[in-house]
């Protein structure tokens, strides 16, 4: 906030910082376990996310002396898990903290894990050759999460108008089955989904990808308001593991061994979840800094979310606009950039 009078502002910035620390102090004393317990993390199958199984592996985080526990999910199920109150953290994209938090679970989004290069994407069963095709036709989605995000930056650049494609309500991870039932001519889904979808659904093909969009699906680490004021300095142990694992998993000497842990994570083949690496942006902490920016348009992670939190108050996934700049706190990232 700009304060005209720059006494009054140091004041200020005085009493909220004991007000801050005050709070903080009454949540570790009043709650001891908040401080004792390992942070709970939920995380999910997108690629992005899969990548921290190397630090878990490789034991980066006792290194690091953070106790940290990542808990597996299906990645609607870790968002109603945080909604719950019994995780302290989880990764998700930046219009989904937005969902969690417009209705009812607030959280504050620390760090960016990578964007969405490709590994986003509508398929279409045989037949189907473009979003065009879709008029009149079912498509298969998770109703107001980022597959249907996608789908509608597909459709508006198609020039289709929206309410001319009827949405079928799928969890992401059932998308192959519907798919292969027949049932519907397209699906939103990300790998590895999407590619079980086409797999299971011989001819499937991609109709619209997140290539073409860079920046409207941002992936992010997002933790309750409470757990970051009472343990910024465990968040801020766990944030500096990051830039060593996306040199790991980059690398070309210890690659393979990166893509064979993330692969069995998921069942999948190593030389199929390799075809995978590209079609997600892994971003170091420098470059999430430059995309913590505060600025309009895609490029920022600010823009991304006001145009994300425009597609949810349009599709009713929540009632009222959000304060996208009240869900990010870029400190941690900012700090450990050199």
């Amino acid at each position: 906030m700009r304060l005209a009078d720059l006494l009054n502002a140091t004041r200020r910035g005085m009493l909220r910082g004991l007000a801050a620390a005050s709070f903080a102090s009454i949540l570790i004393l009043g709650n001891p376990a908040m401080a004792a317990e390992p942070l709970k993390v939920g995380y999910s199958d997108w690629p992005g996310w899969v990548a921290w199984q190397v630090a878990i592996d490789k034991g980066w985080f006792k290194e690091a002396g953070v106790d940290v526990d990542f808990e597996w999910f299906d990645y609607s199920a870790s968002m109603d898990a945080f909604s719950a109150g019994k995780l302290d953290g989880v990764t998700v994209t930046n219009g989904d903290a937005l969902v969690m938090g417009g209705t009812g679970a607030r959280s504050v989004m620390i760090m960016l894990t990578d964007y969405s290069n490709g590994n986003d994407i509508i398929v279409g069963k045989p037949g189907i050759k473009s979003l065009a095709d879709l008029k009149g036709k079912k498509v298969g989605i998770e109703v107001g999460l980022v597959e249907h995000l996608l789908l509608i930056n597909g459709l508006q650049k198609e020039g289709v108008k929206e309410d001319s494609v009827s949405l079928v309500n799928t969890k992401t991870n059932e998308t192959p089955q519907v798919l292969a039932s027949g049932d519907v001519a397209a699906i939103g889904a990300w790998q590895p989904i999407a590619g079980q979808a086409m797999k299971g659904a011989p001819g499937a093909h991609p109709l619209y990808t997140s290539a073409k969009a860079p920046g409207l699906i941002y992936d992010v680490v997002t933790v309750s308001p409470a757990s970051l004021a009472a343990r910024k300095a465990d968040w801020t142990k766990l944030v500096a593991v990051w830039d060593k694992v996306v040199a790991y998993i980059n690398d070309p000497k210890t690659q393979a061994d990166a893509v064979k842990i993330m692969a069995a994570k998921v069942g999948v083949p190593p030389e199929d979840y390799a075809k995978l690496l590209g079609g997600t942006k892994l971003l170091t902490l420098a470059e999430g800094k430059k995309i913590f920016v505060d600025a309009e348009g895609l490029g920022s992670l600010y823009g991304s979310s006001r145009n994300a939190d425009a597609f949810n108050v349009k599709f009713d996934v929540y009632k009222e606009h959000q304060d996208v700049k009240t869900y990010i706190d870029p400190t941690i990232t900012n700090s450990l950039v050199k």
